[in-house]
């Protein structure tokens, strides 16, 4: 069973470089964090989670330049986006963001993507939110075409140029793409176009097996990675080690270095009866 951690860093937190370090010194798998350009201060989607937005999520780093920071201390721990959403992006930025890292982490990379949640953040983007699932599917058809093609060439509905150059490409020979997102559009798109399906996880245990259900109708055989599950709701790490899973991602809270350092070796603790 491979075990993960994602955070939320921000100028409030633990920096990228110490808790990177940390991360592979206790022997976990990943390390994941997410993104958000900005938040509206006038917002009527609701918080997924339920409740007010948390602080932190006004105050994210940029996510490549945090992984990048992670990658010069590290050697072996996988490093992701757990996630960033293309269809808000510049396409060529995020193709050589994405390279980059993998070059800096040497092939280390694993591109952690969804369609986003805050509808009023994405018309902040010029886009119509209904076709933000369309977008990310051409993003990453394009994305593809950018990091193997010396000279690259995409025409789409939202994503149209003619060949271009683009270096670097990616130490990977194909960068591994985890598919955000709850949805049965999710699972299918993973399926198409992904190489795992990354959902947020469940509250409840016995919602575990609905999750795995929905791939193996969809998507049948795909890697599920459980994203973000708390490590204080042990029930749910228990039945999705059950269950099989590819990975657990654990969530660590935003806090200071020393806090955060402490609550990471509670998770050290109950990661250890699976491994």
């Amino acid at each position: 069973m491979k075990f993960g951690v994602a955070c939320m860093i921000t100028d409030e937190s633990i920096s990228p470089t110490a808790l990177a370090t940390a991360v592979e010194e206790r022997s976990f798998d990943s390390m994941f964090v997410g993104e958000h350009s900005h938040i509206p201060t006038s917002r009527e989607s609701p918080f997924p989670f339920g409740g007010d937005l948390p602080r932190e999520f006004h105050r994210e780093f940029d996510a490549f330049a945090a992984l990048s920071a992670a990658a010069v201390v590290t050697s072996s721990l996988t490093l992701g986006t757990g996630v960033v959403l293309p269809a808000q992006r510049d396409v060529f930025s995020t193709a050589k963001q994405v390279a980059t890292v993998d070059h800096l982490c040497g092939g280390r990379f694993v591109f952690g993507v969804g369609t986003g949640w805050i509808t009023e953040q994405m018309r902040n983007h010029g886009i119509d939110p209904s076709t933000r699932g369309a977008r990310l599917d051409e993003h990453l058809r394009a994305l593809e075409a950018i990091w193997t093609r010396d000279e690259a060439e995409f025409h789409g509905t939202y994503l149209d140029f003619d060949p271009v150059f683009s270096w670097p490409k990616p130490v990977q020979a194909h960068v591994p793409v985890c598919v955000g997102g709850e949805s049965t559009a999710a699972v299918r798109r993973a399926a198409a176009l992904g190489d795992a399906w990354m959902p947020n996880s469940v509250l409840d245990p016995a919602h575990v097996k609905a999750q795995f259900a929905l791939r193996d109708r969809y998507a049948a055989g795909i890697p599920l990675v459980a994203y973000a599950v708390s490590p204080d709701n042990l029930p749910v790490i228990e039945e999705y080690a059950r269950q099989e899973a590819d990975q657990i991602v654990l969530h660590l809270p935003t806090l200071p270095e020393d806090h955060a350092l402490t609550v990471l070796d509670a998770m050290v603790t109950i990661t250890q009866q699976y491994r």
